[in-house]
């Protein structure tokens, strides 16, 4: 993942040893070490870890999430092609930020306490509300919401698979798409069918 410019190797170094030893385990010091320059030079680009973890969910998912939902909101009435489509690029947007979003997964007490937390949490329920119908019936709702989950959770739940990452995104994919898809068709419905 490394991208170049200092303050993108600031954060590629600072995003490994957070995923592998915590956020509340990493100090600044550790990572201006790891990169070999002071404190000092660290600090010209960010003053604190918390301004380091943000720059990396805006760079990484914030960014690239707010265009999936600029593209969604500009497709609207969503169709069933439209809320797949949506998913995809999302796929796409959290496989290209792997490794920060299992720093996510394995760090989800810190990012409670950390403002970018509630905004990755807002971005989660914009998605929900573009991918499920307004009166969608809560089975429904359910099968949405575990469509962005799953997209989430898969890198991790399959760890012990021989796939390697681009087969877990495909799969988590598909599983996402197929939950709905039979949501759009209003599975969830007691006929199950769409009145």
């Amino acid at each position: 993942m490394s991208r170049g410019n200092t303050r993108q190797r600031i954060q590629d170094v600072a995003l490994e040893l957070f995923a592998e030893r915590g956020y509340e385990k990493t100090s600044l010091r550790e990572i201006a070490e790891h990169l070999g320059v002071t404190k000092a030079a660290l600090y010209y680009h960010f003053k604190t870890k918390e301004d380091l973890v943000t720059s990396l969910f805006e760079d990484l998912v914030l960014g690239p999430a707010d265009d999936v939902i600029a593209w969604a909101e500009a497709h609207q009435p969503t169709s069933l092609e439209t809320k797949l489509e949506i998913l995809n690029r999302y796929s796409e947007c959290i496989s290209n930020a792997f490794p920060l979003v299992r720093f996510m997964h394995e760090n989800q007490a810190a990012l409670r306490e950390l403002s970018i937390g509630e905004l990755m949490k807002q971005r989660i329920l914009t998605l929900l509300e573009l991918i499920k119908d307004q009166d969608a019936a809560l089975s429904d709702q359910v099968r949405c919401a575990s469509a962005l989950f799953t997209m989430h959770s898969t890198f991790f739940t399959l760890q012990g698979t021989n796939a390697d990452q681009e087969e877990k995104r495909k799969a988590a994919l598909e599983v996402a798409q197929d939950l709905v898809t039979a949501a759009h068709h209003g599975a969830g419905s007691p006929s199950g069918a769409r009145p």
